[in-house]
């Protein structure tokens, strides 16, 4: 039994010396720099133009200053880069009013947006409480 703890002894002994010479090694790396600060906007892969109920537009989640067609146009301009092939996205409060709906697509017709849809909301609850043609 002596000789099993004098063994285990030396085991711990020669483990505790041997894990204080293990180092982790690093490497120092030098980054580069960059000399100029360029900055690249990205082409979004959609646009989205959200009209609130008191008829404010918010292109990709930026307000607009004011509700005036060539703001809307020059916004949509801007924010497509002069794709006109990206799909647009129209997402209306239920309480704005429709003209404000009508010159969004106007607008973007204008501009030569060909794929426009309407967000809108399906409710599964009203839908589940109407009388369907089985009823």
């Amino acid at each position: 039994m002596t000789s099993l703890i004098d063994v285990v002894l030396l085991l711990l002994i020669f483990f505790m010396v041997s894990t204080s010479f293990v180092k982790q090694s690093q490497i120092a790396i030098s980054l580069p720099e960059a000399e100029s600060a360029a900055i690249v906007e990205e082409v979004p892969e959609q646009i989205d133009i959200m009209i609130t109920e008191t008829g404010v537009y918010l292109i990709n989640g930026r307000e607009l200053i004011n509700s005036r067609p060539e703001t809307i146009r020059n916004a949509l301009q801007k924010v497509s880069a002069g794709s006109n092939s990206l799909p647009l996205t129209i997402s209306a409060d239920a309480n704005a009013r429709h003209q404000d709906v009508v010159t969004a697509m106007d607008v973007a017709g204008r501009l030569g947006f060909v794929q426009i849809s309407i967000a809108t909301v399906n409710d599964t609850e009203s839908e589940l409480d109407r009388p369907g043609p089985t009823d």
